[in-house]
């Protein structure tokens, strides 16, 4: 069949398409200025909700068991990143660590990895490429595989399968011997990769740096093609394909620990990832609100958010659609280290947005709101050029079901933009409001408002824990921090 056929031109040319197709589509949280930068902030959020999943009919395999884990993540402008060691020998990729989405990918080939609309990070040295070459346990994953049935079974019309107009199921019942099909995978800002299932040797640390553990016929993207994503991800929600999954911690769970923004780039600062029965033990004084159940994107991680306090102002109700999902499965609180900054759905948060103003007596820094395209900044006095003002602003809480209560770090909400001049520095406000709060989530909680919070997936109780915590004497605890 045609579909059988393509080639790694034939991939770069399909993504030329889906590039078009794009352009009739909407973001989850789409930039309103994506090039300004500003101390490597900008508003562009990387939202990484993909296609709608269809429940897979297929039989899963059996999960690879594996003891504890904990891997060092590495904070960079956007995200946290996770370095994987893949092949035989060991080539090390980093990519995002990304709780939004369950695919695992890595650019594929050292020169014919393209990336559209990329440029921001052409001469970076993350863009490491892993080579299937290279390796002699590298192989492609079969057609029959539920792995490739699952990453065929979406809505996404861009699918490549769904655009030659070929049925996997089809092909999958006549036992087929020829490779997986090449895939299409988008997320909800817009980004879409293409590639290849590829088998291959994974190794993990274990509950300590000294130990490493092989993962054989760790199934992953290899990608030759995307738009918008120029570092691989690493999947981490719920779904057969999600890094945890194939690890077999879904009936267990994992921690982490974000490291706030000042670390960014920091080669001596790690922070922590805990995946298995060590991040869920000693937690007996942690608040754990419900994970929802999204009948729409059942392989991701909902909270119901009932009510946000500012400062001492009673707590502004939030609309239901944050806290409960509509007959369509549209709604709910969606926890993403994939999206860098929260977002809210309107009139909400254009409410949360009023109470700050009028709270707030210091002048607008209204030329840094239109170079940055954030809503809320402000000009804060400082002694000694110092950018500790957090006390001058008032705190943000957020109130989960269950009377879970987080209370955001004085860093979390609004962010120096720009080192202190005249004794004045501008700070703005971190949120973002939802373009499309009328489909999918209603919200999300971004990994920036994660920052100095220990935040626990408690995947067999189905609960999320949240925690203030000092991320850096975490990490320095656990042996992470080089200094």
């Amino acid at each position: 069949m045609a579909i059988m056929l393509i080639t790694t031109t034939t991939t770069t040319f399909f993504l030329f398409l889906l590039v078009n197709s794009l352009l009739f589509h909407q973001s989850l949280a789409r930039p309103r200025n994506p090039n300004s930068l500003i101390l490597g902030l900008a508003p562009a959020s990387r939202a990484s909700l993909p296609s709608l999943p269809k429940a897979s009919t297929s039989p899963r395999k059996k999960p690879t068991d594996v003891l504890d884990m904990m891997e060092p993540l590495r904070e960079v402008r956007d995200g946290y990143l996770i370095s994987l060691s893949i092949g035989t020998p060991p080539q090390v990729i980093q990519v995002y660590m990304d709780t939004g989405s369950d695919l695992t990918w890595v650019p594929c080939g050292n020169i014919s990895f393209d990336c559209i609309e990329c440029d921001d990070y052409r001469n970076n040295r993350m863009m490491a490429s892993f080579s299937p070459s290279h390796s002699s346990s590298s192989y492609r994953d079969s057609c029959t595989s539920p792995f490739c049935v699952d990453v065929h079974s979406s809505d996404n019309p861009l699918d490549p399968c769904t655009m030659a107009g070929c049925s996997l199921s089809s092909i999958v019942k006549a036992k087929c011997s020829w490779p997986c099909p090449s895939f299409a995978y988008t997320y909800g800002a817009g980004g879409v990769v293409t590639g290849t299932l590829t088998r291959d040797t994974l190794r993990v640390h274990g509950s300590n740096l000294g130990v490493t553990q092989e993962i054989p016929k760790f199934c992953f993207g290899c990608v030759g093609s995307t738009y918008r994503e120029p570092i691989g991800i690493a999947g981490f929600g719920r779904g057969a394909l999600s890094l945890p999954s194939q690890l077999g911690f879904l009936q267990k769970g994992f921690s982490h620990c974000f490291l706030p923004f000042r670390y960014a780039n920091n080669p001596n600062f790690s922070s922590p990832l805990v995946i298995g029965d060590t991040a869920l033990t000693s937690k007996e004084d942690m608040q754990f609100t419900p994970m929802l159940k999204s009948p729409m994107y059942p392989n991701y991680y909902y909270v119901g958010l009932e009510a946000i306090n500012v400062g001492n102002v009673s707590a502004i109700e939030v609309p239901s659609s944050l806290r409960e999902f509509d007959s369509l499965g549209n709604g709910g609180m969606l926890v993403d280290s994939g999206t860098t900054y929260t977002h809210l759905p309107e009139p909400f948060y254009s409410q949360v947005l009023s109470v700050l103003q009028s709270l707030i007596s210091y002048p607008r820094a209204t030329e840094m709101e239109m170079r940055t395209g954030f809503d809320l900044c402000y000009k804060l006095p400082c002694q000694n050029n110092s950018i500790l003002t957090g006390d001058l602003l008032p705190s943000i809480t957020f109130h989960f079901l269950n009377n879970v209560s987080l209370v955001l770090s004085r860093g979390n909400h609004f962010y120096a933009m720009s080192a202190p001049t005249n004794s004045t520095v501008v700070k703005c406000l971190l949120f973002q409001s939802m373009d499309d709060g009328d489909y999918g989530p209603a919200g999300v909680l971004g990994s920036f408002q994660q920052q100095d919070v220990e935040v626990v997936y408690d995947l067999e109780k189905e609960r999320i824990g949240f925690r203030p915590m000092d991320c850096v004497s975490a990490a320095s605890f656990q042996g992470l921090n080089k200094t």
